[in-house]
């Protein structure tokens, strides 16, 4: 069941079932701003999303909530559970809260903006996606991450990025250790220009690029050819 209010298109989950609301948000003529309201922890809101809509989720989310989005923008205004914005492939989620673990795991693109601290693992597998994290992160975030890139303006938990490939992860704070394979980077005039640009879409003015560290893949557990850098 939906209604209307002040331009939204509005589904109230305590009236409507999650079947019923990502139904509604697939449909191929789906168009416009939609809000979900009393999401009180539920699974798998807003998933599999393929049109440009705009959806705000008035509270918590449980898990996978925004997963597999292409081209919507999400805003939850709260926290969520695990894997939020699982293989994403593009548009943007963005958690007004804190996130639990694999926070955009396996995600191929598109923007996740998490406003709070993310629980262990997030960014793993990553393959594309931009990730920018207003607090910290929990251990063994970038764990196996490809490509992407991971901004932490907090610090970072154990074995930041292990097992890397070729993303690229940048952190304000402090790091409790490096994973295997994982090793500081200099700071070139193109990663900067890369952490300006993100910091600036995520909305977030109050650090500078140059107060970062980077971090990335040693090369050493993988076989690398520069020649194929652009397929990691």
């Amino acid at each position: 069941m939906s209604t209307t209010l002040s331009n939204h298109q509005v589904i109230d989950l305590r009236a409507s079932t999650i079947r019923e609301l990502n139904a509604a948000l697939q449909s191929e003529d789906v168009t416009g701003s939609w809000l979900i309201s009393h999401p009180e922890g539920r699974h798998s809101i807003a998933v599999g999303l393929t049109a440009p809509i705009d959806v705000i989720v008035d509270g918590q989310a449980g898990y996978y909530a925004g997963g597999m989005n292409q081209c919507a923008n999400l805003v939850i205004k709260g926290n969520v559970g695990p894997g939020v914005a699982e293989n994403m492939m593009s548009g943007s989620v963005r958690i007004e809260g804190n996130a639990s673990m694999a926070a955009g795991a396996t995600a191929h693109g598109g923007l996740l903006v998490i406003e709070g601290d993310a629980g262990a693992r997030c960014g793993i597998s990553m393959k594309g996606v931009n990730i920018v994290v207003r607090g910290s992160v929990g251990h063994m975030s970038a764990f196996m991450a490809q490509s992407g890139t991971l901004v932490v303006c907090g610090d970072a938990g154990d074995a930041l990025g292990d097992s890397l490939y070729e993303a690229r992860l940048f952190v304000r704070g402090t790091v409790k250790s490096l994973g295997a394979d994982c090793e500081e980077k200099d700071m070139t005039a193109e990663d900067l220009h890369l952490l300006r640009g993100l910091l600036e879409e995520a909305g977030i003015v109050e650090y500078s690029a140059e107060s970062f560290r980077r971090y990335g893949s040693a090369r050493r557990l993988y076989n690398f050819n520069v020649d194929n850098a652009s397929a990691y």
